[in-house]
Parts: C-alpha cells; structure tokens; sequence
C-alpha cells in the first residue's frame, strides 16, 4: 500500500534517501531469520509474528509498498468491564517494550527517509500520524520492541508504530520498503518471499506462506533487477523505497500491446515507475498504458461489458455473465519484465467477482489512487512466489500452487 503524510497530497517522496545505500549495508552471505510462516489472504496478506517478550503473535498485512512497522495495541483507558481486543498487543506483558520520548531523535521533523509527521503529546512521548493512500489513518506513539522468532533468533530492539486498538478484527501494517524504518532494513532482513495462492469465490481465506531468509524453492525461479535511480532521476513522484522492477510490456492472448517502453520508465517528473506492492489489492496502469490494454480486452470481450459501471472510482473493465465464458475470450494476460521474466493470468483468473455478479478484470487507472507510477498488485502474483533478493538487488518470481 502506498502512503503519504498528512501534510503533503498528492503523493510525494523525499529526494533524500538512496536505495543503493540501503543494498550496499546488507551482508551478502547473510541467511537473515530463517523463518517460515503461513498468512491468510484476502485482498491483503496477513501474517502472525511474535512480537515482545515473552512474544504475543500479532496479526500484520505483509506490505512492501509502506515503510513504518505498526501494531495494534490495547487502549490505556478500556471502557469498565470491557475487555481489550484478544489480538491486540499488550504492552504491559512485554519486559522488552519501550515507548520513545519526544526528545528522541526519530521524534524530530524532516529527519531523512522518513517523511512520516511526528508531533509530541501531552504525556512528551512521541506520535505518529500515518495516511495511507485509500485514505486509512494509522497513528499512536513510536515504540521500541523486538521480535521473538525463537530463543536464538530475536531481533534488535525495532522502531514500530503502536496505535490504538478500536477493533479486534483490525491488523496492523509489516511495512517492507526500502525506507530505514522498515522491517527490513531496520531487522536487516537481507532476502524475503512469499507464495499468495488463488482466491477462491465463497470460500474462506486461503493460506499462503511466507519465508524470512532463504527460500527452498527459489532455483526455479526467473529473476529480473530491482531498479535504482541516482538522486538527480527522483522528482516528487517518484518513490525511492518502493520496489521497481523494469516493466517492458503487457501481453494479451498472443497480441502485444502497442505501449512506448517510455511509459514504463521514470519520465523527468518521475511519473511513470513500475513498482512491485504486496500492500495493493489490484494492479494499477498509468493511462497511456491502462487505455492500450482495456481497448484490448473491449475488442474481444466487450459484448460483454457492463457499461457505464465503473468499481472502485478506477476499474472499468467490468462484465456480466459467466465468468469462465468472458476469460476464455481475454485469455491470458501478461507482464512482461527485463531479463525475459513474466507474470502471466489465464482466463477467469484475470477477473475478480465485484459483488452482484459482476465481475472485473482486476486492473484499474493508477490517476484515481493519486499516483503517477504503475503498480503491479497482488491480484496478479496469485499462484506464483515472489521473491526480494536484496542482497543481490532481484526480484524472483516462480509459478506455483500457492
């Protein structure tokens, strides 16, 4: 999910930070945690980690496209006789949780890499405010914590977020971008993965898996280069932490489409970046290429369209009738990356079932989220793994049954 702070819209991402910095202080040969766990998906992928100590499991949506680890946590104050939420963290059963004071150096504005408004409240500890760019706010105080994967593997004290608790269902947020204040960089996480499986119509959520360090599987995988741009190629829209991959195509049936590889590419406001984001449900086209592919999919499918319904403020490829008919009409389709790497969807797996049989193939206009980049979602890494090697600045994809 991207984000941007409240003071500041639409998106914009500080000039400040490099990326290759961020590569270089990962020790190659480092296998990181080591850790493997499962996550629930639904348009989200939501794991369990054990945070504090003794550790609490906490769930947390695996997102690479924000920086700032968050948690819920339970309210001082509870309402009398009212239980705190079961999946919110307890500070007060944690011998390793601190809450940083305002005069904490994060604490202060405009710090590099970290464009999260921070202001000091009435008791002088430090809170954050977040806003996410569907318009969620996160805030609470900034904490010191750890997490406990086993009595050998703990991480340093980490720098999270811990908000308020308002719902027992609310998850809070794994930020994995290349920011400083990220899991990964602030854990020193050099290689990670996951395996998001194929949703499922009327059916509970299915089950993915998750790797920290090395993965068993990743031999079989096509890699392709995380992107980095100097300093003087990042304008105010373009995001330096995100992950971004060279996007050279878009593939439908055997048809490519007719898209410039310019429009994949940082342009000199730098619209235009092709970022990979476990955070975004759907995945999201600049128009120069959003108005290629949907001529495309109205070409062979569009008796079909529902027209005039638009899902989402950005979503216009939407249809009635049976789904597995309207695939077989679009048939594939594909991304294609640099180094010959590709995701590819068949048939109905491109479209996602909106509500009231409806059902639209799952990419939308990248203008109406505010952001001048593509975004390749998780709607299209179904059925595959996706590795962030960034001790060797690659991604991995491998086609699999999550």
């Amino acid at each position: 999910t991207l984000s941007f702070n409240l003071q500041e819209a639409p998106l914009s991402f500080p000039l400040t930070a490099s990326s290759s910095q961020f590569f270089s202080s990962l020790a190659v040969s480092a296998d990181g945690y080591n850790y493997r766990a499962s996550f629930k998906y639904s348009m989200s992928l939501i794991v369990s980690l054990p945070i504090g100590t003794p550790p609490q499991a906490q769930k947390m949506v695996l997102d690479t496209g924000s920086q700032l680890p968050w948690i819920q946590c339970h309210r001082e104050l509870q309402k009398k006789n009212s239980p705190p939420p079961q999946s919110s963290f307890d500070p007060s059963l944690s011998s390793s949780f601190s809450v940083l004071p305002c005069n904490h150096p994060i604490c202060k504005p405009r710090i590099p890499d970290f464009t999260i408004p921070t202001t000091c409240d009435q008791k002088r500890l430090c809170h954050y405010s977040y806003f996410y760019a569907d318009g969620t706010l996160a805030e609470g105080n900034l904490v010191r914590e750890k997490l406990t994967f086993s009595p050998k593997k703990v991480t340093p004290p980490l720098i999270l977020g811990c908000a308020s608790a308002d719902s027992a269902e609310a998850e809070g947020i794994l930020g994995m971008n290349l920011g400083r204040l990220s899991f990964v960089s602030q854990a020193k996480v050099p290689r990670f993965s996951y395996c998001v499986p194929a949703s499922t119509p009327n059916k509970s959520n299915p089950t993915g898996t998750f790797y920290l360090g090395p993965n068993p599987n990743s031999r079989s995988f096509r890699w392709t280069k995380l992107l980095t741009f100097p300093k003087d190629e990042r304008m105010p829209n373009f995001d330096a932490f995100a992950y971004t991959v060279g996007l050279v195509g878009i593939r439908i049936g055997n048809k490519k489409m007719n898209i410039s590889r310019g429009v994949f590419r940082p342009d000199s406001g730098g619209s235009g970046q092709t970022m990979v984001d476990s955070g975004t449900q759907y995945t999201f086209l600049v128009d120069a290429a959003y108005s290629k592919v949907r001529e495309e999919v109205l070409r062979v499918a569009g008796r079909k369209l529902k027209r005039g319904y638009v899902y989402g403020d950005s979503m216009d490829m939407c249809f009635d009738g049976n789904p597995v008919a309207i695939g077989q009409l679009i048939g594939e389709v594909a991304f294609e990356f640099e180094n010959g790497v590709e995701i590819a969807i068949k048939g109905e797996r491109n479209l996602d079932h909106v509500g009231g049989g409806v059902h639209c193939v799952g990419i939308g206009r990248s203008e109406s989220l505010g952001v001048a980049g593509n975004i390749i979602g998780n709607f299209h890494q179904q059925n595959h793994w996706v590795e962030f090697d960034l001790s060797h600045r690659r991604l991995g994809f491998g086609v699999a049954n999550c």
